[in-house]
C-alpha cells in the first residue's frame, strides 16, 4: 500500500511539473516584441545583406533575418512601432528588392549587381 501511495504521489508530481513547465516556456515569447514574416524576392548573399541592412535602418526593428532559400524575412520589432513592418518593406523596395506589398522601381532593380537579378513576378503593385 505504501508503494502505491508513493507511485501515485510521483505521478502527480510529474504531471504537475510537466504542465507548469509547458506554461513557462519563455523561449518562444518576448514581451513587447512582435514577430512578422515577410516574403522578399532575392537570389544571393548580397541580397541578404542589402535586405537586412534596409530592415535594420527602420526605427523599432530589433531583429531581421532573411532566408535565401525560402525568401522570407523574419522581422522582430517593438509593438509600439506599428508601422515598422510597412516601413521595412518600403525601404527594401527602395533598395531594389520586391516585397509582398511593394515592388522596387525598375531603376532600383536594374542597379542591382547581375547576381542579384531575380524573376520579378511576385508583387502586384
Amino acid at each position: 500500500m505504501k508503494t502505491i501511495k508513493m507511485l501515485v504521489a510521483m505521478l502527480f508530481a510529474f504531471a504537475t511539473f510537466q504542465s507548469a513547465n509547458a506554461q513557462s516556456d519563455k523561449s518562444q515569447r518576448e514581451i513587447g516584441i512582435k514577430t512578422q514574416n515577410i516574403k522578399v524576392s532575392g537570389m544571393c548573399n548580397m541580397d541578404k545583406r542589402r535586405i537586412e541592412t534596409a530592415a535594420y535602418s527602420v526605427d523599432g526593428v530589433k531583429s531581421a533575418n532573411w532566408n535565401e532559400y525560402t525568401q522570407v524575412l523574419t522581422l522582430k520589432y517593438g509593438i509600439f512601432k506599428k508601422d515598422a513592418a510597412d516601413n521595412v518593406q518600403k525601404k527594401i523596395a527602395l533598395a531594389g528588392n520586391d516585397t509582398e506589398l511593394y515592388k522596387a522601381t525598375d531603376a532600383a532593380y536594374n542597379s542591382l549587381p547581375d547576381c542579384c537579378h531575380y524573376a520579378r513576378n511576385m508583387v502586384k503593385k
